[in-house]
């Protein structure tokens, strides 16, 4: 159960799957449902002052490289169209209903960014952000229990 756990932690941390795959994992490998929710909620989280410190930090010294330089226009760009019109013109709350839609490409990694991108003060990006987790991880906890309960 603690390998499953942590497994499950390292997918909501991953910007490859977040919580909406560390949750099922969880409950799919028969880990306590309000441990699940909680410690992948908190991983989560923890992406936003990771990400904000490679924003701010890392990767202004990453910039200089070419093909990072690429790549992170690339994703910016993904970022800013996702986001952008909620973001601009809602600001906190654009940012906290584009977190939390429960598809690719909308998470944590992409709200910071747009955050980021946006100008959004760093608390607010990082209340609206957490909101957004919460409420994403709800729906994901949530569909998950009862596609288990219907299956059994």
């Amino acid at each position: 159960m603690i390998s499953d756990l942590f497994i499950a932690v390292l997918w909501s941390i991953s910007p490859l799957g977040e919580a909406k795959v560390g949750i099922p994992y969880a409950l799919l490998n028969g880990v306590n449902i309000y441990i699940a929710f909680l410690f992948c909620f908190l991983a989560n989280v923890l992406v936003f002052p990771i990400m904000m410190f490679f924003l701010k930090v890392i990767n202004i010294y990453f910039f200089k490289y070419y093909y990072y330089k690429k790549a992170a226009i690339f994703v910016a760009r993904r970022a800013k169209i996702g986001a952008g019109d909620n973001v601009r013109k809602y600001g906190f709350w654009g940012l906290i209903v584009f977190v939390l839609i429960p598809l690719p490409g909308t998470g944590v990694y992409a709200g910071t960014i747009a955050g980021y991108l946006f100008g959004l003060e760093r608390k607010r990006a990082f209340l609206a952000n957490t909101i957004g987790i919460f409420i994403s991880c709800a729906i994901v906890w949530t569909t998950t229990l009862l596609a288990m309960k219907g299956f059994n």
